[in-house]
């Protein structure tokens, strides 16, 4: 009897199965609360926004040295849990309406920490306090704005090669804690400095940071700041 190549194939595929009555072995299913993998955790609920490797892409750098420098890991917990309200933050803890466990959430702050604090990399260069302590001074955190911010983004705010960081649409988007900790980490992925680069050889004081993000603050449109207000001015999350 003659086969043509098709069918020798045919033959070869369903003799190749196994012994008869047993079916080829099946890659077992991880339900999505089982995921234990910090790559693919990350992977799938940080990087879009935090580059993937954690310095920073659509927002605040989680991975870089200064920002765990400033956030503790119950910081980045609260966060991770429940989001920012009111910004592109969105909640992960399953009781807060998201996907994650609590055993995955500890994954992630555990395996952020591990892998890129460097806490040794900054000597004597202590950076500004995470959370403000003290309510800024607006006034003077517009004089604060233009010695050590308008050269990337325009003497009001409004220009030049970082953007317009004043621009009340922006503004409305983020929070002051936002602000607070992009004014202190920098923004590595798109070449802004860390508050020891602005002006070489002098940091951004504590003060500084406060004051600074005051004046931003005061820039926003006066419903948009109230809405901030209410919901964001608590210190606390990947801001």
């Amino acid at each position: 009897m003659k086969y043509s190549a098709l069918g020798i194939a045919a033959i070869l595929g369903i003799t190749s199965c196994g012994a008869p009555g047993r079916r080829a072995a099946e890659a077992p299913v991880i339900r999505p609360s089982e995921v234990a993998d910090f790559r693919l955790l990350y992977g799938q609920n940080c990087s879009g926004c935090h580059g993937g490797d954690g310095q920073g892409g659509l927002t605040v750098g989680i991975g870089t040295p200064v920002y765990l420098a400033i956030a503790n890991d119950a910081t980045i917990r609260r966060v991770v849990e429940a989001g920012r309200p009111g910004t592109a933050m969105p909640a992960f803890a399953q009781k807060d309406g998201g996907m994650l466990t609590d055993a995955q959430i500890d994954i992630l702050v555990r395996g952020i920490r591990a892998r890129w604090a460097r806490p040794d990399d900054f000597g004597k260069d202590k950076p500004p306090a995470y959370a403000a302590s003290t309510p800024g001074n607006a006034a003077r955190g517009q004089n604060v704005f233009v010695t050590f911010c308008s050269s990337c983004h325009g003497p009001e705010g409004h220009s030049g090669r970082g953007g317009p960081i004043a621009d009340s649409s922006y503004l409305a988007l983020v929070s002051d804690q936002h602000l607070r900790t992009v004014t202190i980490t920098g923004m590595p992925a798109l070449g802004a400095p860390d508050w020891r680069g602005d002006v070489p050889g002098r940091p951004l004081s504590d003060t500084d940071v406060t004051d600074v993000v005051a004046w931003l603050a005061a820039q926003r449109m006066p419903l948009s700041a109230k809405s901030n207000r209410q919901n964001l001015d608590q210190p606390g999350g990947f801001q």
